[in-house]
């Protein structure tokens, strides 16, 4: 049996729905298992990188203590300040980039900043950007070098 082929696209859309789901999940608290099966119930799941959301929600949710910890003096307000969709955009990357190594760090940034496009204020954008891009410096120091 051979290997899925990776899509590039099925990522991005997996991406999307991570922002929603962290996003429901610091609103309400509410169980991961549960925002997973509410995820895995839509009508587009079927078309995302269904490896991936799981993988990655899960870390974000375990991890939000270290990767608040790893951008929190990187901000410009306390973590607690930022807006939702702000502080989810930010541990969804931060967690890519401290974890996800198979994932180039410019796709991570470019993501986000997508994302942040998309779901945030007018122009949290540049404020992902410029954070995402400092983790970025600190995590990935080698990778970037090398550009």
């Amino acid at each position: 049996m051979s290997e899925a082929r990776f899509d590039p696209w099925a990522r991005r859309r997996a991406r999307r729905l991570l922002a929603q789901a962290l996003y429901q999940w610091q609103l309400g608290g509410a169980d991961v298992a549960e925002i997973e099966r509410q995820f895995e119930g839509a009508e587009e799941f079927d078309r995302v990188d269904a490896r991936f959301f799981h993988e990655v929600l899960r870390g974000v949710v375990e991890c939000a203590s270290s990767l608040d910890a790893r951008i929190a003096p990187l901000l410009d307000r306390k973590v607690a300040d930022l807006d939702h969709v702000e502080r989810a955009l930010l541990r969804l990357g931060t967690y890519e980039l401290c974890f996800r190594a198979d994932v180039p760090w410019r796709v991570v940034i470019d993501e986000c900043v997508a994302l942040a496009r998309t779901f945030g204020a007018e122009e949290s954008h540049k404020y992902i950007n410029a954070v995402l891009d400092a983790v970025a410096r600190a995590e990935r120091a080698q990778e970037i070098a090398k550009r």
